[in-house]
Protein backbone atom coordinates (compact mmCIF):
# COMPACT_ATOMS: atom_id res chain seq x y z
CA UNK A 1 0.00 0.00 0.00
CA UNK A 2 2.94 2.60 0.94
CA UNK A 3 4.37 1.75 -2.25
CA UNK A 4 1.06 2.69 -4.17
CA UNK A 5 1.05 6.07 -2.49
CA UNK A 6 4.29 6.88 -3.54
CA UNK A 7 3.74 5.79 -7.26
CA UNK A 8 1.04 8.08 -7.41
CA UNK A 9 2.44 10.70 -5.19
CA UNK A 10 5.08 10.41 -7.92
CA UNK A 11 2.74 10.13 -10.81
CA UNK A 12 1.14 13.69 -9.46
CA UNK A 13 4.01 15.52 -8.97
CA UNK A 14 5.52 14.57 -12.53
CA UNK A 15 1.92 15.41 -14.21
CA UNK A 16 2.47 19.64 -14.32
CA UNK A 17 6.16 18.57 -15.81
CA UNK A 18 4.31 16.62 -18.47
CA UNK A 19 1.15 19.11 -19.02
CA UNK A 20 4.03 22.19 -19.33
CA UNK A 21 5.37 20.08 -22.65
CA UNK A 22 6.06 22.09 -26.01
CA UNK A 23 3.95 24.83 -26.35
CA UNK A 24 2.17 25.23 -29.25
CA UNK A 25 3.66 26.42 -32.64
CA UNK A 26 2.77 29.92 -33.07
CA UNK A 27 2.56 30.81 -37.02
CA UNK A 28 1.57 34.61 -37.85
CA UNK A 29 -0.28 33.11 -40.53
CA UNK A 30 -0.81 36.75 -42.47
CA UNK A 31 2.91 36.90 -42.30
CA UNK A 32 3.27 33.27 -43.67
CA UNK A 33 0.47 34.25 -46.33
CA UNK A 34 2.74 37.42 -47.68
CA UNK A 35 5.82 35.50 -47.80
CA UNK A 36 4.50 32.83 -50.01
CA UNK A 37 2.74 35.47 -51.99
CA UNK A 38 5.94 37.13 -52.54
CA UNK A 39 7.91 33.72 -53.10
CA UNK A 40 6.14 32.73 -55.90
CA UNK A 41 5.61 36.77 -57.50
CA UNK A 42 9.37 37.05 -57.36
CA UNK A 43 10.69 38.36 -60.04
CA UNK A 44 14.44 36.34 -60.32
CA UNK A 45 15.67 33.45 -58.57
CA UNK A 46 18.04 36.29 -55.74
CA UNK A 47 15.13 37.95 -54.61
CA UNK A 48 12.83 34.62 -54.78
CA UNK A 49 15.81 32.80 -52.56
CA UNK A 50 15.84 35.69 -50.14
CA UNK A 51 12.32 35.04 -49.50
CA UNK A 52 12.83 31.54 -49.18
CA UNK A 53 15.37 32.05 -46.86
CA UNK A 54 12.66 34.15 -44.76
CA UNK A 55 10.57 31.24 -44.62
CA UNK A 56 12.67 28.98 -43.75
CA UNK A 57 13.96 31.02 -40.76
CA UNK A 58 10.17 30.50 -39.60
CA UNK A 59 10.36 27.26 -39.41
CA UNK A 60 13.51 26.66 -38.05
CA UNK A 61 12.02 28.84 -35.04
CA UNK A 62 11.15 26.39 -32.50
CA UNK A 63 8.53 27.02 -30.12
CA UNK A 64 10.62 27.40 -27.09
CA UNK A 65 14.24 27.08 -25.87
CA UNK A 66 14.61 23.66 -25.28
CA UNK A 67 13.04 22.68 -28.66
CA UNK A 68 15.65 25.67 -30.03
CA UNK A 69 18.21 23.88 -28.54
CA UNK A 70 17.46 20.55 -29.66
CA UNK A 71 16.94 21.79 -33.24
CA UNK A 72 20.53 23.42 -33.26
CA UNK A 73 21.97 20.65 -31.89
CA UNK A 74 20.09 18.25 -34.42
CA UNK A 75 21.26 20.76 -37.65
CA UNK A 76 24.96 21.04 -36.26
CA UNK A 77 25.25 17.40 -35.94
CA UNK A 78 24.36 17.01 -39.64
CA UNK A 79 26.65 19.82 -40.37
CA UNK A 80 29.42 17.50 -39.03
CA UNK A 81 27.67 14.36 -40.71
CA UNK A 82 27.10 12.59 -37.87
CA UNK A 83 23.81 11.53 -38.47
CA UNK A 84 23.28 9.01 -35.79
CA UNK A 85 22.96 11.70 -33.22
CA UNK A 86 21.26 14.11 -35.36
CA UNK A 87 18.32 11.04 -36.04
CA UNK A 88 18.47 10.82 -31.96
CA UNK A 89 18.15 14.76 -31.62
CA UNK A 90 15.38 15.21 -33.67
CA UNK A 91 13.70 12.06 -32.76
CA UNK A 92 13.95 13.54 -28.77
CA UNK A 93 12.59 16.94 -30.56
CA UNK A 94 9.34 15.32 -31.98
CA UNK A 95 8.50 13.34 -29.03
CA UNK A 96 8.98 16.92 -26.92
CA UNK A 97 7.17 18.88 -29.54
CA UNK A 98 5.05 16.27 -31.81
CA UNK A 99 3.19 19.28 -33.53
CA UNK A 100 6.46 21.23 -34.72
CA UNK A 101 6.82 20.15 -38.91
CA UNK A 102 10.09 20.83 -38.59
CA UNK A 103 11.09 18.74 -36.06
CA UNK A 104 9.62 15.72 -38.69
CA UNK A 105 11.00 17.30 -41.86
CA UNK A 106 14.48 17.78 -40.45
CA UNK A 107 14.57 13.94 -38.70
CA UNK A 108 12.87 13.14 -42.45
CA UNK A 109 16.30 14.89 -44.08
CA UNK A 110 18.95 12.79 -41.78
CA UNK A 111 16.62 9.75 -42.58
CA UNK A 112 17.23 10.59 -46.27
CA UNK A 113 20.84 11.46 -45.58
CA UNK A 114 21.30 7.74 -44.51
CA UNK A 115 19.24 5.93 -47.17
CA UNK A 116 16.19 5.13 -44.87
CA UNK A 117 14.02 5.99 -47.47
CA UNK A 118 10.64 4.63 -46.33
CA UNK A 119 11.37 6.32 -42.41
CA UNK A 120 11.90 9.37 -44.35
CA UNK A 121 9.08 9.89 -46.24
CA UNK A 122 6.73 8.91 -43.49
CA UNK A 123 8.42 11.94 -41.51
CA UNK A 124 7.76 14.12 -44.25
CA UNK A 125 4.03 12.91 -44.40
CA UNK A 126 3.96 14.05 -41.34
CA UNK A 127 5.48 17.85 -41.40
CA UNK A 128 3.32 18.37 -44.53
CA UNK A 129 0.05 17.31 -42.14
CA UNK A 130 1.16 19.97 -40.33
CA UNK A 131 2.86 22.62 -42.42
CA UNK A 132 1.14 21.91 -46.11
CA UNK A 133 2.88 24.52 -47.76
CA UNK A 134 6.28 23.01 -46.53
CA UNK A 135 8.43 23.61 -50.14
CA UNK A 136 11.64 21.64 -48.70
CA UNK A 137 9.63 19.05 -47.49
CA UNK A 138 7.76 18.19 -50.74
CA UNK A 139 11.49 19.12 -52.49
CA UNK A 140 12.61 15.94 -49.67
CA UNK A 141 9.19 13.35 -50.93
CA UNK A 142 10.72 14.25 -54.56
CA UNK A 143 14.11 13.75 -53.94
CA UNK A 144 13.23 10.37 -52.17
CA UNK A 145 11.29 9.32 -54.36
CA UNK A 146 14.09 9.89 -57.53
CA UNK A 147 16.50 7.83 -55.02
CA UNK A 148 13.78 5.24 -54.90
CA UNK A 149 14.04 4.87 -58.58
CA UNK A 150 10.24 6.41 -58.77
CA UNK A 151 10.74 8.72 -60.89
CA UNK A 152 7.33 9.34 -62.09
CA UNK A 153 5.97 10.20 -59.15
CA UNK A 154 8.76 11.97 -57.75
CA UNK A 155 8.38 14.19 -61.06
CA UNK A 156 4.95 14.94 -59.76
CA UNK A 157 5.65 15.70 -55.99
CA UNK A 158 8.48 18.20 -57.29
CA UNK A 159 6.20 19.83 -59.08
CA UNK A 160 3.85 20.27 -56.30
CA UNK A 161 6.76 21.87 -54.66
CA UNK A 162 7.24 24.59 -57.78
CA UNK A 163 3.83 25.09 -57.33
CA UNK A 164 4.47 27.08 -54.13
CA UNK A 165 8.12 27.52 -54.44
CA UNK A 166 9.42 28.25 -58.36
CA UNK A 167 13.05 28.95 -57.04
CA UNK A 168 13.82 25.83 -55.85
CA UNK A 169 17.18 24.18 -56.52
CA UNK A 170 15.62 20.83 -57.17
CA UNK A 171 13.69 22.49 -60.20
CA UNK A 172 16.27 21.08 -62.31
CA UNK A 173 15.78 17.57 -61.71
CA UNK A 174 12.66 17.88 -63.86
CA UNK A 175 13.50 16.96 -67.30
CA UNK A 176 13.30 19.80 -69.80
CA UNK A 177 10.82 18.04 -72.05
CA UNK A 178 8.28 18.59 -69.07
CA UNK A 179 6.44 20.72 -67.96
CA UNK A 180 6.80 21.99 -64.28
Amino acid sequence: MKICRSIALACALLMPVVALGCPTVQTDHAIQDQLYSELKAAPNEMIGRGIEAQIWETWISAPDENAQALMDQGRERIRVADYARAEELFSDLIEYCPHYAEGWNQRAYVRFLRQDYGDALEDVSIALEYEPRHFGALAGRATTLLSMGRVEVGYVALREALKINPWLRERHLVPLDQDI
